[in-house]
Formats: C-alpha cells, sequence, structure tokens
C-alpha cells in the first residue's frame, strides 16, 4: 500500500523543504494576512501571470490559508507599468514584474532584469543564487523601498517581427521600431528610431504601418498576437534579452514585518515560481514556433555584422553609463566578469554537447 503524506508536507518537499521549517510557528498561531499583489502581466500572457498565481496559491498552501495574496491584473487598479512605484508606495504589498520598470529612476535595475548581451537565463539564474547578484541589487532596491526574489524567466526572446528583412546595419536606418529598455538605446545608436508602443497596439500599429517592426516575447507569447499576419519577417535572436528576469517585488517595511516563517515560505513559493516559468517557455515555445512557421512567419537569423555593431553599440551605452552612474558601473562590472566565466565553461561542456546534439538532430 502506497504511503500517503499530507497536501502541506508534498509542498514544502517540492519548494525545498522550506516551508516544513515553518510548520511550526503556524501551528502556533501566526497572523492572518490579506495582501495585494499587482501583476504586470494581462492574463492573456498565461505563463507569466499565472506565475503570480502559482506563489499566491503556494503561499496559500503552505500557511493552511492563514497568509492570502489576491493577484490583480493590470488596472486592477495598478497600471501594468506602475507596479514597482505602487509597490514601494506600499499602495500595493507586493508586486510581480520585470525590473525595467525602475530604468527611468536608476539604469542600474536594467541589469537586473535584462540587457543587451548579457547573461542568458542559466546565466542569470546562476549569478542571482550564487554569483553575488542578490547581494549587489539588496541595498539599491531597498534606498527605494523594495525587496526582490527572482521569479521567473522567459529564456532567450526572438528578435522580433520585421515588415522587410534586415540584410545590413544600413537596413535600421530610419526604422521605427517597438522596444524599450536599454536595448531602444542600442539600436538607436544603430539609426533606428524606437517606439514605446503598448502590446495590445503593436498589430493595429505594424497594420497601419506606423511600425516597421516590434520585438515582443517568444513564439508562446507572439503566437497570441498573430504579428505574422503583418510583419512575416521572424528575426533571431533577442539580443538585447538573452534572459528575462522577472522578480516577485515586496515593499520593504511590509517585508520586514513578516514573521521569519512567512519570509521564507515566500522565498521558497518564488523559487518554485521561478523554476515552473522557465519550464514552461522552454516546454512550449518548440510548438509555438512550429505553429507560426506554418502559418506564415520567416524565421530569419541577424546578420553577423548587425550582432557586431549591435553588441559594440551595447558597449558604448555601458560606458556612457557607468560614466555618470557608480553604482551601475559596479553591477555591470560585476555582471560582465561574470558573464565570461560563465561562457568560459558554457564553451567547454555545455555548447560542445548542444552543438553536437543540433547536428544530430539535423542529420536525422
Amino acid at each position: 500500500m502506497p504511503q500517503t503524506f499530507p497536501r502541506r508536507a508534498l509542498l514544502a518537499a517540492g519548494v525545498g523543504g522550506a516551508a516544513a521549517v515553518a510548520a511550526p510557528a503556524i501551528a502556533q498561531g501566526a497572523p492572518e494576512l490579506r495582501w495585494r499583489l499587482a501583476c504586470a502581466y494581462p492574463k492573456s500572457l498565461d505563463i507569466l501571470f499565472g506565475g503570480a498565481e502559482t506563489l499566491a496559491r503556494l503561499v496559500a498552501e503552505a500557511t493552511d490559508a492563514r497568509f492570502q495574496i489576491a493577484v490583480q491584473a493590470p488596472g486592477e487598479p495598478v497600471p501594468g507599468d506602475g507596479v514597482l512605484d505602487a509597490v514601494a508606495a506600499r499602495t500595493v504589498e507586493m508586486g510581480y514584474a520585470s525590473a525595467t520598470q525602475g530604468v527611468p529612476k536608476d539604469p542600474t535595475f536594467a541589469l537586473a532584469a535584462a540587457v543587451p548581451f548579457g547573461l542568458n537565463a542559466r546565466g542569470q539564474s546562476a549569478w542571482w543564487l550564487d554569483g553575488g547578484a542578490s547581494e549587489l541589487f539588496a541595498e539599491i532596491f531597498s534606498r527605494n523601498g523594495l525587496v526582490a526574489l527572482p521569479a521567473g524567466n522567459t529564456g532567450a526572446q526572438m528578435g522580433g517581427w520585421f515588415r522587410k528583412e534586415v540584410k545590413a546595419v544600413a537596413d535600421l536606418q530610419g526604422l521605427k521600431v517597438r522596444i524599450a529598455g536599454l536595448g531602444a538605446q542600442v539600436l538607436a545608436k544603430l539609426g533606428a528610431v524606437p517606439q514605446a508602443t503598448p502590446g495590445p497596439q503593436i498589430y493595429a500599429a505594424l497594420e497601419a504601418k506606423t511600425l516597421d517592426a516590434a520585438e515582443w516575447i517568444g513564439p508562446v507569447d507572439d503566437e497570441k498576437l498573430g504579428l505574422q499576419k503583418v510583419a512575416p519577417i521572424y528575426h533571431y535572436p533577442g539580443f538585447w534579452e538573452g534572459g528575462a528576469l522577472h522578480h516577485a517585488w515586496f515593499n520593504a517595511e511590509a517585508w520586514a514585518s513578516l514573521p521569519k516563517a512567512y519570509q521564507v515560505i515566500l522565498r521558497a513559493a518564488a523559487a518554485q515560481v521561478h523554476a515552473e516559468v522557465q519550464a514552461r517557455y522552454d516546454a512550449r515555445n518548440p510548438k509555438a514556433l512550429r505553429r507560426l512557421v506554418a502559418a506564415g512567419a520567416q524565421l530569419r537569423p541577424f546578420p553577423q555584422d548587425v550582432m557586431e555593431a549591435a553588441l559594440k553599440a551595447a558597449t558604448d551605452v555601458y560606458a556612457e553609463i557607468s560614466a555618470k552612474n557608480p553604482d551601475f558601473k559596479r553591477v555591470y562590472e560585476a555582471m560582465r566578469t561574470f558573464r565570461n566565466e560563465e561562457y568560459l565553461w558554457f564553451q567547454v561542456a555545455e555548447y560542445t554537447y548542444d552543438n553536437f546534439m543540433i547536428r544530430a538532430r539535423a542529420r536525422g
């Protein structure tokens, strides 16, 4: 007869056993809390919005529903691009969003999410969990009234949808491209004209030719927009987001007020979400990419000269920001050093193995 276990015990095992540590404190009567989580992503982005829902569910299960988190979609009432500000002001206790929302106040925030030619998804996780990033950013976030936990990664993103193929750097001149963050600054140096078009408006803007191109996320999310109908060239890779990290954000005072057991449970739940979000993108993107190609998408790599020019432009952008912002300089140099070490290892084992398997697959 198979042995059975209580649901909370299973949850504790699934998130590294951290919840089990908290169980005695909960049994002794931890407080009942009702928090609000403002999510930056609409319900249509079901992997990312689902990550916020999973976090809330895990916390409720681990605390016998004593700690409940209500997940709010964009506009309920916090706008999707205002999550970090709302959390810092304690309009809500927590949020789920990309650190790029903090870039207008401090470009250092971009390094916590994804920057052109930065870390890939595995590198991001390694840097945050064992490479010193969490300590580097803790002080910066604290100054802004925030605490953050890694909670998901999209993996390397696509280069976006173009009405005409980019065959050389000259093809970027005057190109109106929907793109944000430091990637926008890099493309601007190459002659493109970045546009801050909201996601729901991308299709109409491409159709009306007020946009020439638009980056979004990757196959599983891009498919929902149907962009292959109005901009069939699907360029790759999205060199500005080689591993887009997302965080669970907490108001610093609200976080400090939590019992230690609840902090442990939140850390464990965020770690579980971090693994699940990445896994879902990796599992679902291949099939979505096949469907997009069948529907008319034309896959095209960015030419080598475009990639080289973009890398140089990115290096120039980082030097310009570093000259004005000591925090950015310190964190960027730490990230760059870590990235270079990671690629030393990836080149020896990961890349060699992947390259062999890709060729073997091509041979059938």
